[in-house]
């Protein structure tokens, strides 16, 4: 569980019960009673009304509520352009994040705002992502949290077929097609590969580490220094 989300649930727990101990909260969130009364004093930092003490309890101040989260209209429609956006051109699985994310942000904003992310014009309404790339995008993704080598099958623009083994680092969106960056074993240099000309991708029993030239950092600022007007 994120630290953010243990001091919401910290406080969601105050507020339903009368008196709440360190150890029953540790117990609930699984983390030890230390981390516990860390999270109280940096609440009580951020002016939560909590009162109590360490081996008696907490109560937090009868009436207190997190604060509803405020959005001007324009960040609204931003937010459902980019879950739509999300749902026409990324695999399933964060397609259904970005729309878990909106119901929840509707769900905790103040009335005069609830309804406005169902009422948008600002719409990408294909599905524009193939099952295959949809599918490469879920392990790439996957392979880039985990480090993990692949190797792919790739057709270049000649129509040439070309096997790698690849560091994938990260997947870039231009607007009509993917783009995977990765440092490429076989031209030992960081390349980029059009997602839809992947058409296989296999996982290697290796990882890749953690070095300099040969990270998405670099792999970003190569691209600056190719596209720089200056370059």
């Amino acid at each position: 569980m994120r630290r953010a989300d243990r001091l919401f649930q910290i406080v969601q727990f105050l507020r339903t019960r009368r008196v709440t101990t360190a150890r029953w909260l540790a117990e609930r969130l699984e983390v030890s009673e230390r981390t516990i009364y860390r999270d109280i004093q940096d609440l009580l930092a951020n002016a939560v009304p909590i009162e109590g003490e360490a081996g008696v309890g907490y109560v937090i101040r009868k009436g207190y509520d997190l604060p509803p989260l405020m959005f001007t209209p324009e960040e609204l429609s931003a937010l459902a352009l980019g879950a739509s956006i999300v749902d026409s051109w990324a695999d399933v699985a964060l397609s259904t994040a970005a729309q878990s994310a909106l119901s929840k942000i509707e769900s905790s904003l103040p009335s005069a705002l609830k309804g406005r992310l169902a009422d948008q014009r600002l719409l990408s309404p294909m599905q524009r992502l193939s099952a295959e790339a949809a599918h490469n995008m879920a392990e790439l993704r996957r392979a880039m949290d985990e480090r993990a080598k692949l190797r792919i099958r790739y057709k270049r623009l000649d129509g040439v077929g070309s096997e790698r083994v690849i560091w994938p680092l990260g997947l870039f969106f231009w607007g009509q097609v993917w783009t995977l960056g990765a440092w490429c074993e076989k031209r030992g240099s960081l390349r980029n590969f059009r997602m839809d000309r992947i058409h296989s991708l296999q996982w290697l029993e290796q990882t890749y580490p953690d070095m300099p030239g040969r990270r998405l950092q670099d792999l970003i600022e190569q691209g600056r220094r190719q596209y720089s007007p200056d370059a």
